[in-house]
Formats: structure tokens, sequence, C-alpha cells
């Protein structure tokens, strides 16, 4: 693992230095169907999914939240990613990104004619832009960072309707762990120490 600044400099990216300089579908999203909120504890990142969700397809999505350069790219990408996407190709989509950036294999052999990843980073043409995560891995700290909005996303897709604007389903680092107290006053959220963080 390379430590140095070069090795950060390729993980981020251009990709990734442009969605987390000018967010997509950052705000909140009027008459949203489901929502949850995401929060790492280890670093403070925090991120909220808004979806309105019609007819088993995700019609509208956005995201607002605090965090990391990796957190905060990772949300923009997966808004673009999944905005017109039936909810079984969103599930899809989840098991081959978060089999990107975790390394594992998703579960066997092809499915859809579409090989699976696991091992064979960066060889994603079905996630485009979202392959640029591929390098994650690499970064175990940054793991958590890169799947926050998913795991919110899953979250919000599992709870059903959308609570009311500002008090969406809690997701916390594991999935079925309880929401966490609101973060103590201290580092700006996304401060990840010396790994040149947020």
């Amino acid at each position: 693992m390379n430590g140095g600044y070069g090795g950060l400099q390729d993980l981020y990216g251009e990709v990734i230095l442009d969605h987390n300089r000018r967010p997509r579908n950052f705000g909140r999203l009027p008459g949203a169907s489901h929502s949850a909120v995401g929060y790492n504890p280890l670093c403070g990142d925090r991120v909220e999914i808004y979806l309105r969700v019609e007819q088993g397809r995700i019609e509208e999505i956005a995201f607002e939240g605090v965090g990391c350069a990796i957190s905060t790219a990772s949300a923009s990408l997966m808004t673009e990613a999944l905005r017109g996407k039936s909810l079984e190709e969103t599930r899809r989509l989840f098991e081959r990104f978060h089999a990107l950036v975790t390394g594992a294999p998703t579960g066997g052999a092809a499915r859809d004619g579409v090989p699976e990843l696991g091992a064979a980073r960066g060889e994603a043409p079905e996630l485009g832009k979202l392959a640029a995560f591929a390098g994650v891995g690499e970064y175990p700290m940054r793991v958590k960072c890169a799947t926050l909005a998913w795991h919110a996303l899953q979250s919000a897709l599992a709870s059903g309707a959308a609570a009311a604007p500002g008090s969406g389903s809690e997701s916390g680092s594991e999935p079925g762990s309880s929401p966490g107290p609101e973060p103590e006053p201290g580092p700006e959220p996304g401060n990840h120490g010396a790994t040149g963080g947020g």
C-alpha cells in the first residue's frame, strides 16, 4: 500500500474530485417517497438520500450531507447512475459497486452475461464513472466512505415510504445497527487525519 501523496492522487482521480467540488443532485427532493440517513461515526460523514420511486423505478434521487471527497463524490455519482433504473437494476448495481470497492466476489458466475467483479478491479465497464472508485479497496478506512450513500440507499428502499423530511431512517456504519448520537462538535466532518481526507 502506497501511503504517499501520489497514491491518494490516484485514488481520488479527476472524476471523484469533480463530483466532490460540484456534486450532482445535491439538495432535498420535494415529494420523496423514500429517505434515509447514513452516518459514519468513525469520521463524521453524514448523508441523507431522497428517492421518488414510482412503479418499481427510481424516478428521482437526490442527497444532502457533509463528508469527505470520497463520500460526497460517491453519493453524487450514485444519484447519476441510478436515476431511471428499476429496483432490480439498482440492487445489481449496488452489488457490483460494493464488489468493486471491497474486492469481494458478487456471488459466483457471470450474471446476465456480465462477468462478476471481485478481484477484477478496474474492469467494470457496466459501472461507468463509478469505476473511478476501483482504488478505494487499497485504503480500507475509505471503503466505508465510498459505500455510505449506498447503504443509506438500501435503508431507504427497505424502509418503504419516506419519513417526514429531516427525519429519515438512520443507517449506521453496520447494517441493522441502531443510530448513534449526533456527532459532538469537533473537527470538521470528513477529516480523515493524515490520509488527506475531505
